[in-house]
């Protein structure tokens, strides 16, 4: 719960230094229908239908008083509300609430919102009640959403509507086990309703402020929590993540990164002592190095003193082969000032998660 609840606080952070009042609102409710993604090979009966949902959003219109206005083509920003129903026995219903950018294209007929936030379920996993659940480990878990629609506004005086493609992702980022999660795909489409006119006619002057030089920057980065090996009721450990990389912004937008980081997964040790007599077969020592030695790339954009993150890595060293080589990780940072971070990150393996981080960082 604490660890999910800084989503919404990261969000809520960029969203107070974005505030001005010649903003304008607007509401937007969403239909969703399609199917869940079988993205593990025991999940077959927690997919027995077609998830549906609705999706509902209050939004903060910009017109470009602050500068990252109109870098982004005047974004939207909000709070948004999920139920969903995954037509299944087992997985029961979700309801989920958090913050969400929207950012336009093509004259802004095309719409690309990101959402991420807190999600209730009314059916977790239960040894005795409802051990088939193996998606959901706990009552609260994180949300993430991401929609890409044609949109069009005020058709109908302030009234107009959106249709596209939506995804939705659950998990607790294996803080407990079990969580395989759960993605859904599929369709969405709603009506949306501007509260004031527009003040000013929009245009896109996103390319006369993209301009910015900036050296080379040298980050150093620690993520750590707490999580879970794949046993369920194995006991939660400690894990500590450090990192050290450079970027190098290519604009105002965004920056490329290149690094370097230590794993040190404390349930890895109890968990190659466990395999090594559970499953002899496999000849494992029970003092292999549990630790992992990763080289990684990344880029990071730049909203405001909000950031998304994401990462792909490669593990050099990994004496444990527990699993693949790659690695990737998607993240959201708050920067106090212009060295000091924080922030959240979710590290996976493919689809499946590994840890949910918090991050403290410095870049200098």
């Amino acid at each position: 719960m604490k660890v999910t609840l800084s989503i919404v606080l990261l969000f809520f952070f960029g969203f107070l230094s974005a505030q001005n009042s010649e903003d304008t609102n607007s509401f937007e409710v969403n239909f969703l229908a399609g199917n869940a993604m079988k993205h593990a090979p025991d999940m077959s009966h927690l997919i027995t239908g077609h998830p549906d949902g609705i999706f509902a959003t209050f939004s903060k219109k910009t017109y470009g008083k602050k500068p990252w206005h109109k870098l982004y083509n005047y974004p939207d920003y909000g709070f948004y509300f999920l139920y969903q129903d995954f037509k299944n026995e087992f997985l029961g219903l979700n309801y989920a609430a958090g913050a969400h950018y929207n950012f336009y294209f093509l004259n802004r007929k095309l719409n690309f919102r990101f959402a991420s936030g807190i999600a209730m379920t009314t059916n977790p996993y239960d040894k005795i009640t409802n051990s088939k659940n193996g998606a959901f480990g706990t009552r609260f878990m994180g949300n993430m959403n991401m929609f890409l629609n044609y949109r069009k506004e005020n058709i109908v005086d302030k009234l107009g509507f959106q249709v596209g493609i939506a995804f939705t992702h659950y998990s607790n980022g294996r803080i407990k086990s079990p969580n395989s999660g759960i993605n859904t795909y599929g369709v969405n489409f709603g009506l949306n309703y501007n509260f004031a006119p527009k003040n000013i006619k929009i245009t896109d002057t996103t390319s006369l402020s993209l301009q910015y030089k900036e050296p080379v920057k040298y980050n150093f980065v620690l993520r750590s929590g707490v999580n879970e090996s794949f046993i369920i009721g194995s006991g939660q450990y400690s894990f500590y993540h450090f990192s050290v990389y450079a970027d190098k912004r290519l604009n105002r937008k965004s920056a490329v990164q290149f690094g370097t980081e230590i794993f040190i997964t404390n349930y890895f040790k109890e968990f190659i002592k466990y395999q090594s007599v559970a499953y002899p077969n496999l000849n494992l020592d029970p003092n292999t190095d549990y630790k992992r030695v990763g080289v990684f790339v990344g880029h990071e954009l730049f909203i405001n003193r909000v950031s998304l993150e994401g990462q792909i890595g490669y593990y050099v060293y990994q004496p444990y082969k527990f699993d693949i080589p790659f690695y990737d990780r998607i993240g959201m940072k708050y920067y106090f000032n212009d060295k000091v971070f924080t922030g959240i990150s979710l590290k996976t393996h493919a689809f499946l998660a590994e840890a949910m981080e918090l991050v403290i960082g410095i870049r200098l």
